[in-house]
C-alpha cells in the first residue's frame, strides 16, 4: 500500500514533466513558424497561421459585429469585427483592434471608411474555442468569434488581425502563446515533485520495514 501511493506520485510527476517539457519544444518550434511566416497578398490557398497577410478591397459597414468583453489598457470594450470583400468577390474578416465602451450594454457605433482600402495584418486561422454558455450573440456582439455568425461566405476560415491602414483600431490581441520557458519550469516543478515523493518512499519504507522487523517490547511485572 505504501509503495503504491508512492510509486504512483511519482510516475505521475514524472509524466507531467515529460508532458510540459514536450509543450515547451512545441511551443519554440510555434514561434519559429510565427517569425518566418510568409507574407502573402489575398492567397487563394489557405494561409499559415500567422502569415503577413495583405488585402485590398472595400469594407461591409453594415456587417460589423463586435467581439464582448475585451479590454485594453486597463479599459473594458469590444473588438471590431468587419468584413472585407475584395476585388474578386470574396469575402475577409477583419478584427481592426479595440473600441472602448466601457460597463454599458448598449450597442457599440464605430465609424468604418468607405470606398476601396489597402490593410496590412496577420492571419489567425479559425480554431477550437473556448465553450460558450448561453448564446453566442446578444444584438451585435459575440462572446467569441465565430464565422457562423455572418450570413456569408468567407475566403477562409480566420480573420485577419488589423495592423496598417484605414479603419485601424488600437490593438489589443496578442498570439495566445505561452513562453517556452514556463512550460520548463513547470517541468522542472514536476520532477522536483517526483524526487520528493521518491525520497519520501525509499525514507518511509525503509522506517516501516525496521519497525515490522524489530521485536515487541517486553514488559516484567513487579513482584
Amino acid at each position: 500500500m505504501w509503495y503504491g501511493f508512492w510509486t504512483g506520485l511519482v510516475v505521475l510527476g514524472l509524466g507531467l514533466g515529460l508532458w510540459q517539457w514536450e509543450r515547451a519544444a512545441g511551443k519554440r518550434e510555434y514561434l519559429v513558424q510565427l517569425a518566418q511566416a510568409p507574407r502573402l497578398t489575398s492567397p487563394v490557398s489557405v494561409p499559415p497561421d500567422g502569415t503577413r497577410l495583405t488585402l485590398e478591397g472595400e469594407y461591409l459597414a453594415e456587417r460589423t459585429l463586435f467581439l464582448d468583453n475585451r479590454t485594453w489598457e486597463g479599459r473594458l470594450g469590444v473588438a471590431v469585427l468587419t468584413p472585407l470583400r475584395g476585388p474578386d468577390g470574396r469575402v475577409w474578416l477583419v478584427e481592426r483592434g479595440f473600441l472602448e465602451t466601457g460597463p454599458s450594454r448598449a450597442p457599440p457605433s464605430v465609424t468604418t471608411p468607405s470606398g476601396r482600402v489597402h490593410i496590412e495584418g496577420q492571419w489567425q486561422a479559425a480554431g477550437a474555442s473556448a465553450p460558450v454558455f448561453g448564446p453566442n450573440r446578444e444584438g451585435t456582439r459575440l462572446q467569441r468569434i465565430d464565422l457562423a455568425a455572418w450570413d456569408l461566405t468567407f475566403a477562409h476560415g480566420g480573420w485577419l488581425h488589423l495592423a496598417q491602414g484605414p479603419g485601424r483600431l488600437p490593438a489589443w490581441w496578442v498570439p495566445s502563446v505561452m513562453p517556452p520557458e514556463r512550460h520548463l519550469a513547470y517541468a522542472v516543478q514536476w520532477w522536483g515533485l517526483a524526487l520528493a515523493a521518491l525520497v519520501v518512499m525509499i525514507i518511509g519504507g525503509r522506517r516501516l520495514a525496521r519497525e515490522h522487523c524489530s521485536p515487541p517490547h517486553s514488559t516484567k511485572e513487579s513482584p
